[in-house]
């Protein structure tokens, strides 16, 4: 593949619109554009727990696997015309959330994003992909972004969110959990 971006500034965006893979051009405040950036962001948000320091392989892989989906996923909002995410990536997401689950115990209290670096930085990639969803949700009102990307951004957070739980109980840590009414020390 040759160069895609030879000169990084074009100045075709300097008028508030942006350019779509058909090479159509809408308002950067579409909601395409939004959920296309947040998508943009949860992949930053991988990335990020990627630079983490964690033992497991497997979670990695997994994880590689997900930003590229998520690349797939902004292509899909790009070219609408194109389906990148389906349901067979759909149940590979799911296979993987339930090999990951299948050690954790039961919850029976809510959990704090936290536990170490790892863990925290995957509660902000599951936050940030729930932003995602809601997005692409709030697109779909006005332009369907495919059922199956609907469903796979939905698994995507709920594997954060089982990631996160691994990822805090490495090397024999603990999950913080939510204690109600809990008194700070200014009380």
């Amino acid at each position: 593949m040759g160069n895609r971006l030879s000169k990084i500034y074009t100045r075709t965006g300097d008028r508030g619109t942006t350019g779509l893979a058909d090479g159509a051009r809408i308002s950067k405040s579409a909601a395409r554009i939004q959920a296309m950036g947040t998508l943009d962001e949860t992949n930053s948000a991988v990335g990020f727990l990627l630079a983490q320091t964690f033992a497991s392989s497997a979670l990695r892989a997994t994880l590689v696997d997900i930003q590229h989906r998520l690349f797939d996923a902004g292509a899909q909002l790009s070219m609408p015309e194109h389906e990148f995410i389906n349901d067979d990536h759909v149940a590979a997401l799911e296979a993987a959330l339930d090999d990951l689950n299948a050690d954790l115990p039961p919850l029976k209290e809510f959990i704090l994003p936290g536990g170490n670096a790892a863990a925290a930085a995957c509660h902000i990639a599951r936050a940030t992909a729930r932003r995602a969803e809601r997005d692409l949700w709030r697109m779909a009102e006005e332009e369907a972004p495919g059922e199956a990307l609907l469903i796979w951004l939905n698994r995507l957070s709920d594997y954060l969110f089982v990631a996160a739980r691994v990822l805090a109980r490495e090397n024999g840590g603990t999950e913080p959990t939510w204690q109600a009414g809990l008194k700070g020390p200014a009380e």
